[in-house]
């Protein structure tokens, strides 16, 4: 990364090496995994997709109350606890040997890697100020797909050579990745737990029966899950359009997945600069929608045409898509944590959190369903619904916000 990649000295350079120690393991762990569980432990491929589904919607359930935990406990040691747990249950994948073995470890990882991402969100806004929030997690973002990006090459390396041994060592390696994180996580300050407001009249309604009951930010979080959709657009959605309806070749794949890769590390943070506030951020979400839209215009023009033609379609929808994507990025980071209560943000980050996944989830069967099958119509009907979703966010922040609805006055957030 160049110097003005690199966050300040300080808690926030701390932070994005702890998210780059891990992420190293991610990248490898997310090359590797299918092909472990399914040559290594000798499950089905239907059975593998069961379980992590299984796994991955309890442990986007209990990212709500291990934010909270975090809120209550204090973040560092909090985080670094989940990180531990996250590294164990890697580990434990070593000697998983059966189904159900392999259901229980899925959902102890996914439950900590939920909990976890809840409570660096804690952290980080107890570190920084709110005006430094968005900024910085451009710059964990960047630093992010940087390990993912060398993670990937060393699990390449391990499916090259398709040894038991060499899969096992990817598993050990994000094992331990997890572990040096909550070591570097140990390196921050530590952050004093908040204190239980009392009712009150200053207290956000449904506040005593959590973030489930605050409706506004309810719709806007399921509006956000929505824009999330794109996330598996890389690894499923375009890899089968480019397979089933285009002439392009196989390993255009891998190029776009490079492209959004090297952008996301180079641009994010300059990307991020220009959203301050609200206003700015449902600004620049709107502004992504129809980016979105303009890139899923241009990936359908990639079917029927010959092979070369095919090939630079994508890549100019590719991207158009990684502008959409750092924009609607920066744009969800700011209104997540302005329109947190500011003694909750761990159990509100859990809450916000769950939209990825259930993007992950659900986004595989919804890209398949509308791009291989509908074709063309499926990619503007997912282009349309970005956009939808992209300007509902403006009424549902101004709600959240603490604009008058009928003659309720909901808490306020300073607009900056």
């Amino acid at each position: 990364m160049t110097p003005r990649l690199v966050p300040p000295a300080g808690p926030q350079r701390v932070l994005a090496l702890a998210q780059l120690t891990n992420s190293v393991g991610d990248g490898a762990y997310y090359v590797t995994s299918a092909l472990y569980f399914t040559r290594v432990v000798g499950l089905a491929p239907s059975r593998v997709g069961l379980g992590l589904t299984l796994a991955w919607a309890i442990g986007s359930l209990a990212g709500v109350p291990l934010g909270r935990l975090a809120d209550r406990r204090g973040p560092r040691g909090t985080a670094v606890l989940l990180a531990l747990g996250t590294g164990a249950a890697v580990g434990s994948f070593l000697v998983v040997r059966g189904f159900v073995p392999f259901v229980l470890a899925a959902c102890a990882y996914a439950t900590a890697q939920s909990g976890l991402a809840a409570a660096r969100q804690a952290l980080l806004a107890g570190l920084v100020t709110a005006g430094e929030r968005t900024g910085l997690l451009a710059h964990l973002q960047a630093t992010l797909n940087a390990g993912l990006a060398v993670g990937a090459g060393l699990g390449g390396l391990a499916l090259q050579a398709g040894t038991r041994g060499a899969y096992l060592g990817v598993f050990a390696l994000d094992a331990v990745s997890f572990l040096v994180c909550a070591g570097v996580l140990l390196q921050l300050p530590a952050v004093a737990p908040v204190a239980v407001r009392g009712p009150g009249p200053s207290v956000r309604k449904g506040e005593r029966l959590g973030v489930l009951r605050d409706r506004p930010y309810a719709v806007l979080a399921l509006l956000n899950t929505v824009l999330l959709l794109r996330m598996p657009l890389l690894s499923l959605g375009l890899p089968l359009w480019v397979a089933e309806r285009t002439a392009a070749p196989t390993w255009v794949v891998s190029a776009l997945f490079v492209l959004n890769t090297g952008a996301v590390m180079l641009f994010q943070v300059r990307t991020a600069r220009g959203v301050t506030g609200l206003a700015s951020a449902t600004r620049v979400v709107r502004r992504s929608g129809w980016v979105m839209f303009g890139a899923c215009a241009v990936f359908a023009l990639s079917a029927g045409v010959s092979p070369w033609v095919a090939v630079g379609a994508l890549v100019v929808g590719a991207v158009l898509q990684v502008v959409a994507e750092m924009g609607q990025s920066a744009g969800s980071w700011q209104l997540s944590f302005d329109l947190a209560p500011a003694d909750r943000v761990g159990e509100y980050q859990g809450f916000f959190g769950t939209g990825v996944t259930v993007a992950r989830t659900l986004g595989p069967l919804v890209l398949a369903s509308l791009l291989v099958e509908w074709g063309t119509p499926g990619w503007l009907l997912l282009g349309g619904a970005t956009v939808v979703a992209s300007y509902a966010m403006g009424p549902a922040t101004r709600r959240a916000a603490g604009q008058v609805v009928g003659e309720e006055v909901r808490w306020p957030v300073l607009v900056r």
